[in-house]
């Protein structure tokens, strides 16, 4: 499994329309607040034409794609920080995935009603920060409450976390996502047994028809939205749900050509989805054979035992070495035998980092 992305967003937004468009899931759309309760979830196979043209070189019988999981999560109201409409049952279900896509509407329908009376995207994404900072400044004063009383006899970790934490409901008071430096050991310990909704991983997902997704970056109401995406430090990507739907009904050779008369080079669901390893900092390695090629997705930094251990907790257990072959070498050779032959081939131990691309071969004894 990649990683699991959840749809946040605000009711009538159009979230439903696009997890079923993008993962062809059955989940319920309709025009009313509250339609999705429970999270609705989608397994989607992640596009990558290297493992094609491994695939095909080794003319490997079976080939498996890496997946995500894609979770479309019941609507945010004002209020949710507070209880208001599914309230902290809708916050928690946001805690279960690795990234968020903040789901905001770009699209005019008179049959659909917006909840706040006007498509806006740049005020609902807005709302849904305000309510995510808010439920953080709740949570943070719950956790330095406990915490205060245990300072006295606490140990260097609980008062750091402390510190950290009193910053930081500072910062979202004055209406502000904080960046705490993450590259500090000790500050990423804190935050983890933190657990704040505004710092999780999210980019925002415009969703337009196709009018507005044709006009994006062009009209006012794209622009606000960029300048306030800008602000908070969000990547955003603009879907058309429509557009997904043909292009699944589609060939290869026919989707590319659709998306050459859009004008773009990705698929929404591709830019979704690099967008979310970028952000979750995830690379992919294969294993490739008549048999079988196989894209598996890791963190970046994993060493190569780490890496065994995606194919199987054995490997991992009784690692020996791994032998290598990167995947530009790969093609430019013609397999893994050429490529061998003319002294692409790497042996690897314990120590070594995976680097994207990275075709293996993993040596082990259990």
């Amino acid at each position: 499994m990649g990683f699991a992305c959840g749809f946040v967003g605000l009711p009538n937004v159009g979230k439903s329309t696009l997890f079923n468009a993008l993962c062809r899931g059955g989940a319920a759309a309709a025009n009313f607040p509250f339609c999705t309760i429970d999270p609705n979830t989608g397994i989607v196979e992640v596009p990558d034409k290297r493992l094609d043209t491994l695939a095909e070189m080794e003319k490997s019988a079976k080939v498996v794609p890496a997946t995500l999981k894609f979770i479309d999560i019941a609507g945010l109201v004002k209020g949710a920080s507070q209880g208001e409409g599914l309230g902290n049952q809708f916050l928690g279900h946001i805690r279960n995935v690795d990234a968020v896509a903040h789901v905001v509407r770009c699209f005019e329908n008179s049959d659909i009603v917006h909840v706040s009376g006007k498509v806006d995207p740049a005020e609902d994404l807005e709302l849904i920060l305000t309510e995510l900072m808010l439920a953080d400044i709740d949570h943070l004063n719950n956790r330095l409450e406990k915490a205060g009383k245990q300072l006295r006899t606490a140990d260097g970790d609980l008062k750091f976390e402390f510190e950290l934490a009193s910053e930081m409901v500072k910062t979202l008071e004055e209406g502000n996502i904080p960046h705490p430096d993450t590259s500090d050991p000790k500050v990423k310990k804190a935050l983890a047994n933190l657990q704040l909704l505004t710092l999780m991983p999210a980019f925002v997902c415009a969703n337009c028809d196709e009018e507005s997704f044709k006009s994006f970056g062009k009209d006012e109401r794209s622009k606000k939205l960029l300048e306030c995406a800008e602000k908070h430090g969000f990547e955003v990507v603009p879907v058309c749900a429509k557009f997904e739907e043909e292009l699944g009904d589609l060939s290869p050779e026919d989707a590319k050509t659709f998306l050459e008369d859009l004008g773009v080079e990705e698929s929404g669901l591709e830019r979704v989805i690099r967008t979310g390893y970028r952000l979750l900092d995830y690379i992919t390695f294969f294993t490739a054979g008549p048999t079988e090629s196989r894209a598996w997705t890791i963190v970046r930094g994993m060493t190569a035992p780490e890496g065994a251990g995606k194919i199987h907790t054995d490997m991992q257990r009784g690692f020996i070495r791994m032998e290598v072959i990167s995947y530009d070498d790969l093609v430019e050779h013609g397999s893994w035998n050429a490529a061998k032959n003319a002294g692409k081939l790497r042996i690897e131990g314990k120590e070594y980092v995976m680097q994207d691309g990275d075709s293996v071969f993993v040596r082990f004894s259990v």
